[in-house]
């Protein structure tokens, strides 16, 4: 074999081992970030109404194991690494099952993910509006809890609508670069 083939077949090693490496980077960095939740529903009477909101909650892909708490209204959920998780998608199989949330309090794992003076930040695919943080990086655990309309009480979203006076806050949505998206409230 010449020296050309041997720097030939080294070369594309070489590559071959960059290309995957990159991509063995890029489905890390596109796991998914929220770990587990804990899920407060309004409207549970009794046990039944506990099941069947449980079992809506399981259709979910991205649900690993739920845990109910009927004394307190409570799911304590846990995502599957794999998965990407929706925050939307879990209010709605709650108003799916015939009830509301009350309170979702997330523990989110961020990545280096800086909070621009706004209090702006863009973790993968999502936009986070933090309510009580501007400025800083994230980096780990975070607990947070969504504070966007159907996430908390009537009451209290109007309360916090009238404070914080951002159209984004009232429709769930904004304009990030130049292109409608949708922002999740959060308060650390």
């Amino acid at each position: 074999m010449s020296n050309k083939n041997i720097n030939y077949i080294l070369m594309n090693t070489i590559k071959n081992l960059i290309i995957l490496s990159i991509l063995l980077f890029a489905g890390k960095v596109s796991a998914q970030h929220i770990s587990s939740a804990e899920l407060q529903v309004t409207g549970l009477t009794c046990s039944m109404c506990s099941q069947a909101t449980e079992k809506s909650l399981k259709t979910l892909d991205f649900v690993g194991t739920i845990q109910p708490d009927l004394n307190k209204n409570l799911f304590a959920i846990t995502f599957k690494k794999d998965k990407a998780v929706n925050i939307d998608q879990i209010r709605k199989k709650v108003e799916d099952a015939g009830f509301s949330v009350g309170n979702l309090t997330a523990v989110f794992n961020f990545n280096q993910t800086k909070i621009d003076d706004q209090g702006l930040a863009v973790a993968e695919q999502n936009v986070y509006q933090f309510l009580n943080a501007k400025n800083q990086t994230l980096n780990g655990a975070v607990k947070a809890s969504v504070v966007d309309k159907n996430f908390i009480s009537g009451a209290a979203f109007k309360k916090k609508a009238a404070q914080v006076k951002s159209a984004s806050y009232v429709s769930g949505a904004g304009l990030v670069n130049g292109k409608k998206t949708r922002i999740y409230h959060l308060s650390i």
